[in-house]
């Protein structure tokens, strides 16, 4: 059954279009396929809303109709025309949908009929609602008359479409603009956010739902240091700086140095007349010593001494600088009325946002009111979110080697804070703490940091015992311990912690070396191999071998196979292997394809039950239509889910070229094959990769936990 949800706003600036991402991602994952639409948009904020909902939910929505013609019918009494128009855009979408979801007009002071038409949209369409609302200062009781009238527009007590509310910006501050000093309702998980938001559960009743109650959080309005120098027109003086840079807090300075020094804290943006040198000398300072500021921005037109310039220029690689000929002043009242909407090309911005409403949306109430018996498929919101519940349930021990690394540490600490695997940092406990100070982060005191220099000692027999047989003696097995990647292999392979993750700033090969010399390859597995999860638009696809074996044998190449389709299997993906080979069926002939051909058939005669073909061109493993024609006999062609590669050159050239070039997240490499997880992350890994690979690997741990206790 198909259900139709109308996004009301109950007034202006209640983040309408943050909330419809945010229900996007809640729906997405609970594996439900969303359809969106905005019938009516006003011209002036169409592009954004737009962009941003195209790129949450994935697909082009239909081009909505401008306010200004919308009225123009209304005023000459073709309303009835105007919500079939919108009937046919809402049918267009929701042909292969399990829920639509209507975002309905932002509202505008200048413009009196958007509640009402939004009203009629609702009706027309026989959608539930779902309003949103911000408290914006007002008391509890003012408040509570304000979302009693909201809900009245749209039907009485008994006869009411509204589903529930949504509640957003909650203890947000008066002026959202960046703040000049910090603001104490900033952080979402204060005391005083906490008794709001508790007053506010009040408001829940048989008539009214609460759907989500969404605390404030300043960093996710936070700007970057390239949409301050496009608001104020302000040119960089340096080339190679950073520009994606957040800013948190804006600092004015034209005081000494000696007075100024406190306000160099991460995220600020330094503001001061363009001839204090001695504020841009301590400023560069701080930013080559770690602190991760936003940059400084010099007024007046006034430049810096070229010499000064060019004796801070390695600094300023870390720090942006920008100029503008408005005084301080000036500068400063123009950045207090900065509009601090999201702009559509801050992607990781936008996810930040969907994430963030989406953990305080009530999805099990919306699950139950759905009762939608449609299939369900795995999007790469329900894969993400599948991998965080499994890790949560497995409760595994993971070793980070590479524990003084600033992006290691970062996640960590969201993996302890998200319980997703109870992390053990390899590093020395003052300098770990001095990183995350530098970072602003406050470690968690069930995070475990361990110093390699005192726990080295209890492994070095152990070492010498597993590797006696190359006549291992005393100070080499401690000279090898004093790489932390073999020394958190060995805490690996005494059962002291579950998994291992490494790779951050080591290669492939200095991750995988040590397993494979003291953890060795799994029972009846011949080789190790590797697979990313590719988190493209529609579903999540396996790539195997994109990291390990340079050119496999047809042997090899099987196994490689098999191990991938059971790699899929454990994380919910239904395995449909393809061959990836230059020619498809028997339309070609070569070594290359020979071995491809008899991969797929030593794979068949060792799993019967599994669906693999093979050679299979690319396109026609992925592409219905191509598949209709190339491989039309084929029971994977079209469906594949697992694409292994005849090597690797073309393994990782085609997964690079597909996450660049479609901008599709890769979670991996995923090593297989070995008796305990072991997994390596690319040296250009995001901290959101680094988490899911911890989370990859707890989950590893259990699956080959439980096959040993079966």
């Amino acid at each position: 059954m198909q259900h139709t949800f109308f996004i009301a706003p109950c007034e202006i600036k209640t983040g309408l279009t943050s909330i419809t991402l945010g229900i996007i991602r809640a729906l997405d994952q609970l594996g439900l396929k969303v359809a969106i639409c905005k019938p009516i948009a006003n011209i002036n904020n169409q592009h954004r809303s737009i962009a941003m909902i195209q790129y949450a939910s994935g697909m082009e929505p239909p081009a909505p109709i401008s306010l200004k013609h919308a009225q123009q019918m209304v005023s000459e009494g073709k309303m009835d025309r105007l919500m079939e128009d919108i009937v046919a855009m809402h049918h267009s979408i929701s042909q292969q949908a399990d829920v639509v979801l209507v975002e309905g007009i932002d509202p505008d002071n200048n413009e009196p009929y958007t509640s009402k038409l939004n009203v009629q949209i609702a009706k027309t369409l026989n959608a539930q609602v779902i309003l949103v609302a911000a408290p914006q200062g007002r008391s509890f009781k003012t408040f509570k008359e304000h979302l009693t009238m909201a809900q009245g527009l749209y039907g009485s007590d008994k006869n009411s479409h509204v589903l529930g509310v949504i509640i957003n910006k909650i203890n947000a501050p008066k002026n959202p603009a960046i703040p000049i000093k910090d603001q104490s309702n900033n952080n979402p998980n204060s005391d005083s956010t906490q008794q709001v938001i508790d007053q506010l559960r009040k408001l829940a009743s048989p008539e009214l739902t609460l759907l989500g109650l969404i605390p404030w959080d300043a960093s996710l309005v936070a700007p970057r240091i390239t949409d301050i120098a496009q608001y104020l027109q302000a040119q960089f003086l340096n080339n190679q700086c950073p520009i994606n840079t957040r800013v948190q807090r804006i600092s004015l300075s034209a005081r000494t140095v000696p007075n100024m020094v406190d306000t160099l804290t991460p995220g600020t943006l330094i503001v001061t007349p363009g001839d204090r040198e001695d504020v841009l000398l301590a400023t560069a300072m701080a930013a080559n010593n770690g602190v991760p500021l936003a940059g400084i921005l010099l007024t007046g037109g006034l430049m810096p001494n070229a010499n000064v310039m060019k004796l801070l220029a390695p600094s300023l690689q870390k720090l942006a600088v920008l100029t503008v000929d408005t005084d301080t002043f000036q500068t400063a009242s123009q950045l207090s009325h900065m509009d601090n909407a999201v702009r559509p090309d801050d992607i990781e911005q936008v996810e930040c946002i969907m994430d963030h409403i989406a953990q305080h949306l009530d999805t099990s109430f919306m699950l139950e009111h759905l009762k939608t018996q449609s299939s369900t498929r795995l999007s790469p919101a329900a894969f993400r979110y599948q991998l965080v519940q499994m890790a949560k349930a497995a409760k595994k021990r993971v070793v980070l080697p590479e524990g003084e690394e600033p992006r290691t540490i970062q996640a960590a600490v969201m993996c302890q804070q998200r319980g997703i695997a109870q992390c053990i940092l390899l590093g020395r406990r003052e300098k770990i703490e001095q990183l995350a100070e530098s970072l602003s982060l406050e470690l968690p005191s069930d995070l475990e940091i361990l110093d390699p220099d005192v726990i080295r000692p209890q492994y070095i027999e152990a070492m010498m015992e597993l590797r006696k047989h190359k006549n291992l003696s005393y100070p080499m097995a401690e000279a090898q311990l004093e790489d932390a990647v073999v020394l958190g292999t060995m805490m690996l392979a005494l059962n002291h912690v579950d998994g291992l993750v490494s790779g951050a700033i080591h290669t492939t090969a200095n991750t995988i070396r040590p397993a494979l010399q003291l953890i060795k390859t799994a029972p009846g597995a011949k080789l190790v191999s590797s697979v990313f999860f590719m988190l493209l638009p529609d579903q999540v696809m396996v790539y195997g071998d994109c990291a390990v074996n340079p050119d496999p044998s047809a042997h090899e190449l099987a196994d490689i196979a098999l191990q991938s389709a059971q790699s899929a299997l454990a994380f919910g993906i239904e395995p449909k292997v393809a061959m990836i080979s230059y020619s498809t069926g028997a339309s070609g002939t070569g070594d290359d394809v020979e071995k491809v051909r008899l991969a797929t058939q030593l794979a068949q005669q060792q799993n019967s039950q599994l669906l693999i073909d093979g050679p299979l061109q690319y396109d026609a493993a992925t592409t219905a239509s191509v598949a209709a024609s190339k491989a039309p006999e084929s029971p994977v062609a079209g469906n594949a889910s697992v694409v292994i590669f005849p090597d690797l050159n073309t393994g990782n050239t085609t997964y690079k070229a597909v996450q660049r070039s479609a901008n599709v997240v890769s979670i991996g490499p995923m090593l297989q094959g070995l008796a305990k997880p072991v997994n390596d992350l690319s040296r250009g890994a995001l901290v959101e990769d680094i988490v899911y690979t911890i989370a990859l690997t707890a989950i590893q741990a259990e699956k080959q936990s439980n096959e040993l206790k079966g």
